[in-house]
Formats: structure tokens, C-alpha cells, sequence
């Protein structure tokens, strides 16, 4: 599909957000100072006129540049030093904390969008825990104990679902596990874990797996549970590499600070970038996400294309 039709057809996807109407026109132009022009539309059956929000409506800086110290901070960048590059190729600055609210506003919006993806995947998928302290006061004696639970595909190298949460009781790792279910469906033999006890009881109540101390049980199991014990390990555990990865970014953010909502929506962002973003080299130079979900296809800037797709 060339440019000219590919244009046609968003065009007509385009409707009113006051009445719905799908018999809409270009209205020309609308002048800003900082995103450009924008096209503008009226409806024909109200008469109200309106910009499209693809995600960047009312924001004052341009969507290249949001998206730039987005891709920057999770490729490892800090605040500051995404601040001082700022400094050097735009005149009109962002502070560092109006990086930080992007990162935590469309990791959020983004989130919403890729949650609801369900993927193709093996057989067999991985579960586990990182501890992390986030700060909840300026001295070093004010924190708070929070854990990072995710699901992994071995041969996709997906990460299914991670959570950032204040503890992991088998409340919330039956909600991880819940997301993980509706992601894949039933594609899923066996789900291998350390030897947390609880999740004997949460793989009961999302993938159907059956108690072995019950003789008189006649429901053959879903799945297989597979515990690996750390101490016990001899083997690269493949979620393992995972968490290498994670621990690279996280360890010089110096912990989180602030609300466990902003936490969590970090976390997300690199939930997003490691899946959408990052090539994998065991994947030969594809990123996650084009194995496991091929049908999406993204361009060049995967932040900017998530963040509009997240809008339709």
C-alpha cells in the first residue's frame, strides 16, 4: 500500500468525538509554536470542528522530542544528563521532571494498549520475583520493601506480564498470573517457578492445575508446575538473563522514590521498551515482540507508533 492510500484509509477512520459521525472534512490548518501544523476536521452532521488526539493533544513540546527522551531513558540516560542534551539541540528546554512525567504519562497510556495484546508462544513459560526497596522519605531509613513479578516466554523471549507491587501475596500474584492467562490462552503446558509455596495455590485458581495430594481428584492437570529451586540451579535459567537485564537499568536509578504508582509505571515503560523496543540478539536482531506478536508492525520510532496505536 502506497503513502497516498495509506492516508485515504486513516482518513476515513476519522469521526466526530462530539456526535460520532463519520461524515467528516479537512478544515484546514491549525498553527502551534512548537508541534507545527496540525490538521484540523469538522463534521458535517454537527458542524463542530476538532484536531485528532493521537496521543500528544495540548502537549507543548513536539512528539519526536517526547519520544526521544523516552527511547534515551530507558536505552540508560538519566534525568539530568537527558536534560543537558536538551540544552545542546532544542532552545526551548524541558526540565527533568517534565522527562519524568512523560515517561510515567505514556508508559501508562501505553500499557492499557499492550496488557490487551495476546501473543503466540511455547509451551513453556517462566515465572519469578525481584525484591526492589523503593524510598519513601529523603533519608536512607525510609524505605519500603516492593517486588517486581513477571512472566516469561523461553522461546519467544517475551515478557508476558510484569507488576511492580507492594508485596507479593497470592492476591497479587493471582492477578499476574490471571493477565498472564489471558495473554496466552491455552498454549501453555508448563509453567516453571522457584519454590515460592504460594504459587501452588495461585496456578489452582488461573491455569487449572490440579493437587496432587488429592487421590480422589479425576481432573488430569492443565499444566505441569515445574519448581526450580535457586540453590539448586545449574543451569542459565533463562528468566534469570531477564532479570540481568532489568537489574542493568534499575541499579543506577539509586531505588525508586515517590508514589508506588509512578514505580509501577516506570517499571512498565521497561516492560514496553524490552518487548517493542530492544533488539534481541538471540532473536537475530528482532525485538520480542515481532516473534510473538507478528502481526503488529511497527516503524522506525516504536514509542511514537505504540503511543498513537494506544489512542484508536
Amino acid at each position: 500500500m502506497n503513502s497516498k492510500n495509506k492516508k485515504e484509509k486513516n482518513y476515513k477512520k476519522v469521526s466526530c468525538p462530539k456526535c460520532g459521525g463519520k461524515n467528516i472534512k479537512k478544515d484546514g490548518l491549525r498553527k502551534t509554536e512548537y508541534r507545527g501544523k496540525i490538521q484540523r476536521y469538522r463534521c458535517k452532521e454537527c458542524n463542530f470542528r476538532f484536531v485528532l488526539d493521537e496521543g500528544f493533544y495540548r502537549m507543548r513540546n513536539h512528539e519526536k522530542k517526547i519520544t526521544l527522551c523516552m527511547d534515551l531513558y530507558y536505552k540508560g540516560v538519566s534525568f539530568r544528563k537527558l536534560q543537558e542534551h536538551l540544552q545542546a539541540f532544542y532552545p526551548k528546554n524541558a526540565h527533568y521532571s517534565t522527562i519524568y512525567r512523560w515517561i510515567v504519562k505514556y508508559s501508562k497510556i501505553i500499557s492499557k494498549f499492550t496488557d490487551n495484546l495476546q501473543i503466540k508462544c511455547k509451551r513453556e513459560i517462566m515465572s519469578d520475583e525481584m525484591e526492589y526497596y523503593r524510598r519513601i522519605s529523603k533519608n536512607q531509613k525510609g524505605r519500603e520493601q516492593n517486588w517486581f513479578v513477571d512472566t516469561f516466554d523461553i522461546e519467544t523471549r517475551f515478557m508476558i506480564t510484569g507488576e511492580y507491587m507492594k508485596s507479593r501475596t497470592n492476591k497479587n500474584l493471582i492477578k499476574v498470573m490471571k493477565k498472564t492467562k489471558f495473554k496466552v490462552g491455552e498454549q501453555v503446558e508448563v509453567v516453571t517457578t522457584d519454590g515460592l509455596l504460594g504459587y501452588l495455590k495461585v496456578l489452582r485458581k488461573t491455569f487449572s492445575l490440579q493437587s496432587p495430594y488429592h487421590a480422589s481428584s479425576r481432573t488430569k492437570s492443565k499444566i505441569v508446575h515445574n519448581v526450580v529451586i535457586a540453590s539448586e540451579r545449574g543451569f542459565n535459567h533463562p528468566i534469570e538473563r531477564l532479570h540481568n537485564t532489568i537489574r542493568k537499568r534499575t541499579k543506577v536509578m539509586r531505588g525508586f522514590h515517590g508514589s508506588l504508582e509512578s514505580a509501577y509505571a516506570i517499571m512498565k515503560g521497561l516492560e514496553i521498551n524490552y518487548n517493542f523496543v530492544r533488539k534481541n540478539l538471540a532473536l537475530g536482531g528482532k525485538t520480542p515482540a515481532e516473534v510473538a506478536i507478528p502481526q503488529l508492525k511497527l516503524g522506525v520510532n516504536k514509542w511514537l507508533d505504540l503511543i498513537k496505536l494506544s489512542k484508536i
